[in-house]
C-alpha cells in the first residue's frame, strides 16, 4: 500500500520514524539484562538488505530463520517482527508468532501464514493491518532505509495470550518470562536513502 505514496511525500516524511527505542526487545529489557539468543537467516546477513522476494516488491513471503540453542527452562518461543522506521508513533508490526516449540530451531521460508486459531501449538497472530500472517515490507518511496527487526524470545512457562494475539497482547504475555532474546536486522528502502544512523544501532545485550 505504501508503495503508492509519491516520492515527494515519502521524502517529506523522512524524519518521521517510530524509533528503535520503541521495539519490543528494548521494552522487555528495561527490567534488566537479558542473555542473547543467536538468530540468523540463510537469506540475508544481519544489517543487510532484505531480498525483494520477501517484500511487497516481490512474492511477499516470509524469510527463513534459524536460531541457536535456547536456555534451559525454555517452555516455548515467540517471534515479533517490527519496522523501527515506520512513519508511525509505534513500530509497524509485520509478524507475530506465538508458541514455537523450544526445540524447533528454525522457521522455513513462507512459514508465517494465516492459521486461524492455530491448533498445532503454534499461533500466528495479528500484524498492524489486523490480519494474520506476514505483512511484507512496503516502505514509502523516498523515505530511506527501514530497519526490520526480527525479535525472537525464549520464554519460561506461563499463561498463553488469547488466540491470534497482537503486539500488546504478546508483550503482556511475555513480560517477566524472557530467558533470552535474539535480534536480526534486515533493511529495505525505495528511492534515495535517508540518514537514520547506523543500521546496527539497536543495542544488544551481552551473551
Amino acid at each position: 500500500m505504501l508503495e503508492h505514496l509519491p516520492h515527494w511525500l515519502g521524502h517529506a516524511m523522512r524524519g518521521l520514524r517510530a524509533g528503535a527505542d520503541k521495539l519490543a526487545i528494548v521494552q522487555l529489557r528495561m527490567g534488566g539484562e537479558v542473555p542473547s539468543l543467536d538468530l540468523m537467516s540463510p537469506a540475508f546477513a544481519d544489517g543487510a538488505r532484505l531480498p525483494p522476494r520477501f517484500t511487497a516488491d516481490g512474492e511477499g513471503v516470509s524469510p527463513p530463520l534459524v536460531w541457536g540453542p535456547v536456555p534451559e527452562g525454555t517452555s516455548g518461543l515467540a517471534l515479533l517482527v517490527e519496522d523501527a522506521d515506520a512513519p508511525t508513533p509505534q513500530p509497524l508490526v509485520h509478524a507475530v508468532v506465538w508458541g514455537l516449540a523450544a526445540d524447533t530451531g528454525r522457521l522455513a521460508e513462507g512459514a508465517i501464514v494465516r492459521d486461524g486459531d492455530g491448533g498445532d501449538g503454534r499461533d500466528v497472530g495479528r500484524n498492524s493491518y489486523f490480519a494474520e500472517g506476514w505483512l511484507p515490507p512496503d516502505p514509502p518511496t523516498g523515505h530511506g532505509d527501514h530497519r526490520y527487526a526480527f525479535q525472537l524470545f525464549a520464554l519460561a512457562a506461563g499463561d498463553d495470550p488469547d488466540p491470534n494475539p497482537g503486539r500488546s497482547e504478546l508483550i503482556e504475555a511475555m513480560t517477566g518470562r524472557v530467558l533470552a532474546a535474539g535480534l536480526l536486522i534486515g533493511t529495505y528502502a525505495r528511492g534515495k536513502p535517508a540518514d537514520i544512523g547506523p543500521v546496527g544501532s539497536v543495542e544488544r545485550s551481552p551473551a
